[in-house]
């Protein structure tokens, strides 16, 4: 991804240099969304590096140090900047790079904005620190903190003009955001538990011994903690199926955005099924390496053709 300022007649100066800055961020905190949107035309590259920036300001305060009551008034400021943006009232020479950006954005893309607040509520499901007890509890947050980003995303992305049942987009968008977090959830298990908190379902927990939680490199004792993963896994992979069926709605470097970031995922998810132990030993990771490839499968449109071919089954 460019981290430097390209010359662009229709975009001022202030304008381009708050682009940059969100690159940037994206670049340095973004490693698996980076290789998606490295993809994507300049336009539509910006604009989801400044919806990654603000996303990421939102995630950072939820993920902080500091009390809880600090945190929800750092997110109600974060909420009052949305009406700004929303009304117009940033200026291009703002003090605040990523509202510039954003604020741009939103002028050029038919970005759904209220899929920030969304974001909001579910970074303040985690202030509070809640806990869920059935998969239709934890959609509910993983619809706040993903799925909402996944149809901020297709704001940028749009789709294809005639494309069948596009109406659908921002289903399958949601869908697919759903599929992203489920699989974070299993790779950051143990830091989660670590830092005080569990998303997996309390009753899928109960089911496989593991209520105790995960606080060591080893399962609890006498659970059946690979019997867990593979269960999530298979719900994850029912997501990533049905959230798929985007691809074939979006033109081809959408596209290929949206491969390239969710085959990553899919990848880390297959490495968490073959060794489900592996993610209370520390974070599973793909190699750049890897992550490049997800990147040429993608822009070749591999996953899309598939997917269009599925689709075409479905109807015959």
């Amino acid at each position: 991804m460019s981290r430097t300022v390209e010359t662009d007649p229709h975009v001022s100066a202030p304008v381009l240099a708050a682009y940059s800055y969100c690159e940037t961020v994206t670049g340095q905190q973004a490693r698996n969304f980076a290789y998606g949107i490295r993809l994507l035309p300049t336009p539509k590259r910006r604009a989801m590096s400044a919806l990654y920036a603000l996303s990421r300001r939102v995630d950072d305060i939820g993920d902080g140090d500091l009390a809880p009551d600090v945190k929800a008034d750092r997110l109600d400021e974060t909420r009052a900047l949305l009406v700004r943006i929303r009304e117009g009232a940033v200026d291009e020479d703002d003090t605040d790079p990523v509202a510039v950006a954003l604020a741009h954005a939103a002028a050029h893309f038919p970005i759904p904005m209220g899929g920030l607040d969304e974001l909001i509520d579910g970074v303040l499901m985690d202030v509070r620190g809640e806990t869920y007890e059935t998969w239709e509890d934890l959609k509910v947050y993983c619809r706040c903190v993903a799925g909402a980003i996944g149809r901020l995303s297709l704001g940028v992305f749009g789709t294809e003009p005639g494309a069948p049942h596009a109406e659908r987009a921002p289903e399958y968008a949601d869908t697919l955001g759903l599929a992203l977090q489920l699989t974070n959830i299993l790779r950051d298990v143990r830091e989660d538990a670590g830092d005080g908190r569990t998303y997996l379902p309390a009753e899928d927990l109960a089911k496989f011994g593991c209520s105790a939680g995960f606080t060591g490199s080893e399962p609890p004792a006498g659970s059946d903690f690979a019997g867990l993963v593979h269960f999530e896994v298979r719900r994850a992979r029912a997501l990533f199926a049905e959230g798929y069926r985007l691809l074939p709605l979006l033109d081809r470097r959408s596209g290929a955005c949206v491969a390239a970031m969710a085959g990553i995922y899919r990848r880390l998810l297959d490495r968490i099924e073959r060794e489900p132990e592996a993610v209370l030993r520390g974070r599973v990771s793909l190699p750049g390496r890897e992550k490049a490839y997800v990147a040429v499968r993608g822009l070749s449109g591999l996953d899309t053709r598939h997917v269009s071919r599925q689709n075409l089954r479905r109807r015959a």
